[in-house]
């Protein structure tokens, strides 16, 4: 059995260690892959591997738990051991990780009068039966169990949200007990007001500081803060970030390589470090985050590439190359482990509008007023809204009342307009028939929940129609919506008509060999997402920065493959181009 102790260094089975750990968020990145990455760690000179685990990714549904495929983290947590890797787990109930909602379950906002991250006696229920399931899982890869874990987090980045002691200390109740026996931390950003807000002051919870740059002074804070509180506990920097996040319709961010190494030089020597993110990956799916602002939130991209130590794919950067002479002292450059693809380009066989297959693929709720997403138990994705109306003019007037994120309006399947959160309430002039019912549909999508600060609350991430619809100067009652599933994609008929608006567009073409990663470009695309073979590859918008989305091989396969790309803003091309490498939009141009 294995030990570690907290004292003024790292003690692993009785012998002090400095935590050199990389930033691996397994659920980022296919299963096939995860040993790749993992041995792409060790090569580099590093000793642990750190995961997030998302709430919402293993409680998609209340009481419905999924822990197969990407969402295997036994399977991970017993790889990294099989590897002879430390883990740093944080399954904290938050973990921002720019993830939807930072990892918390959209269904919470179902409660009435919730309140996120506190000691809420719902908020609290709700986590312990998820802990109750989640813990016991992965308790029985803790060091002294013959497992790797050696260290759990507590919440995340909590003083820069909250200062409700009484909630972390229920928390870690929970934690221990349901098998968390392995020392606890806390990560915050490292100012007085965050690391006294965000701390549990506990023998058995220690603070840790995330940070870029500037170590030296960083960690004087934290030494500072832990002498004030008369807490003994290793330095460490819990993020010691890499690169950055992107949103869209913003140029990519990238860090110097020269100037990253140089600031992990400094951080090296004072202390242990986790970088993040050594492989940052894909927000596959609707899962990507979203950044808080006053006036509008500022949605993240597919691409989690996060100008990390390995990119997306997977593919060694020159920082991977400088850290890996500073850590271990090797000169000589290792190869990729695995190869991208090109595939060439292929031709459109199927396109059909959504309006004329919308019965086959979603399902349909009937109620007197609009629901919002969460009332619908359909938390991501697109809703359909649609109310029939008699008209007793040529035109019309609408405005539709606190809706998120984004909605298409269109009255007899003609298109009317488009709005995002900003002009939401606007009103919009439109031309209507007085000789029959009008036929008014609102496609709404939710384009990611936000992360991190004040607006993660249940009164502001609620999505779809949350008030209601004006026609004229009055609500409008009866309404119909049509919940997009796109699990359901095999149901289309191909044979409906197209006629234009957003669309389903279908792409076959065959691979003879073993499939290897490769790259969609949907420059030519308006907006929407990609299905490759069933997988959801996630979302594209023409604003940028990025061009394309990213395939993993394992989404292909020998033989036929079959791509549906649908697309909301009726701007398409008759067919696409598979690169071996990723497309960047210049957005200035």
């Amino acid at each position: 059995m294995g030990s570690i102790e907290i004292k003024k260094d790292f003690y692993i089975n009785g012998k002090v260690v400095k935590i050199i750990s990389g930033a691996v968020h397994y659920f980022r990145i296919v299963p096939e892959y995860w040993e790749d990455t993992l041995l792409d760690l060790i090569d580099m000179g590093c000793n642990t591997v750190e995961t997030y685990v998302p709430w919402n990714l293993h409680e998609p549904k209340q009481g419905e738990y999924d822990f197969d495929g990407i969402k295997d983290i036994e399977r991970f947590l017993s790889l990294a051991h099989q590897l002879g890797l430390y883990v740093i787990l944080r399954a904290s109930p938050y973990i921002c990780a720019e993830w939807e909602m930072g990892g918390l379950p959209a269904w919470l906002l179902k409660y009435s009068g919730i309140r996120l991250r506190s000691d809420d006696e719902q908020y609290m229920k709700c986590l312990e039966q998820y802990f109750s399931i989640l813990l016991p899982k992965v308790s029985q890869y803790q060091i002294h169990k013959n497992g790797s874990i050696i260290l759990a987090q507590l919440e995340n980045e909590y003083g820069s949200y909250g200062e409700d002691k009484e909630y972390l200390k229920k928390v870690f109740k929970l934690m221990r007990d349901y098998g968390i026996q392995v020392p606890v931390f806390t990560a915050d950003g490292t100012w007085n007001e965050a690391l006294e807000a965000g701390s549990l002051i506990n023998e058995d919870v220690f603070p840790t500081g995330n940070f870029g740059s500037h170590a030296k002074e960083n960690m004087e804070i934290l030494e500072k803060f832990m002498q004030r509180h008369d807490i003994e506990a290793p330095l460490m920097c819990m993020e010691f970030w890499d690169g950055w996040f992107n949103r869209w319709n913003q140029e990519i961010i990238r860090r110097n390589p020269q100037e990253f190494i140089e600031s992990v030089k400094e951080m090296l020597e004072i202390g242990s470090v986790n970088f993040y993110m050594f492989h940052g990956g894909t927000n596959f799916g609707w899962m990507n985050g979203c950044s808080a602002r006053k006036e509008k939130d500022l949605p993240q991209i597919t691409s989690y590439d996060y100008d990390a130590i390995l990119t997306e794919y997977g593919a060694k950067t020159e920082k991977y190359h400088l850290m890996r002479e500073l850590i271990t002292g090797e000169q000589h450059r290792l190869e990729n482990r695995r190869k991208t693809c090109s595939y060439g380009s292929v031709k459109c066989k199927n396109r059909v509008s959504l309006f004329s297959v919308i019965e086959q693929i979603s399902t349909i709720i009937e109620n007197s007023w609009p629901l919002t997403m969460e009332e619908l138990d359909h938390y991501y994705g697109y809703v359909v809204y649609q109310h029939d109306f008699q008209s007793y003019t040529k035109q019309s007037r609408l405005r539709v009342i606190d809706a998120r994120d984004r909605i298409q309006i269109y009255v007899n399947n003609k298109f009317i307009g488009v709005q995002y959160q900003e002009e939401i309430g606007d009103e919009i002039l439109f031309e209507t028939s007085l000789d029959n019912q009008n036929d008014l549909k609102i496609l709404v999508e939710n384009m990611g929940r936000v992360n991190y600060g004040a607006k993660l609350q249940a009164d502001t991430q609620k999505k779809g129609i949350r008030t209601g619809v004006l026609i004229d100067i009055h609500f409008t009652k009866k309404w119909k919506h049509y919940c997009l599933n796109f699990n359901k994609t095999d149901a289309i008929d191909w044979s409906k008509e197209y006629i234009g608006g957003p669309a389903f567009h279908q792409f076959v073409f065959t691979i003879d060999e073993i499939p290897n990663e490769t790259f969609i470009d949907v420059t030519n695309f308006g907006k929407g997402i990609v299905l490759v073979n069933g997988h959801h590859c996630g979302r594209f918008y023409q604003v940028g920065p990025t061009g394309s989305l990213y395939i993993p091989g394992p989404f292909l396969k020998r033989g036929e493959n079959i791509i549906v790309i649908f697309e909301t803003e009726g701007v398409f091309a008759d067919e696409i181009i598979l690169n071996d490498k990723p497309i960047y939009i210049d957005i200035h141009k």
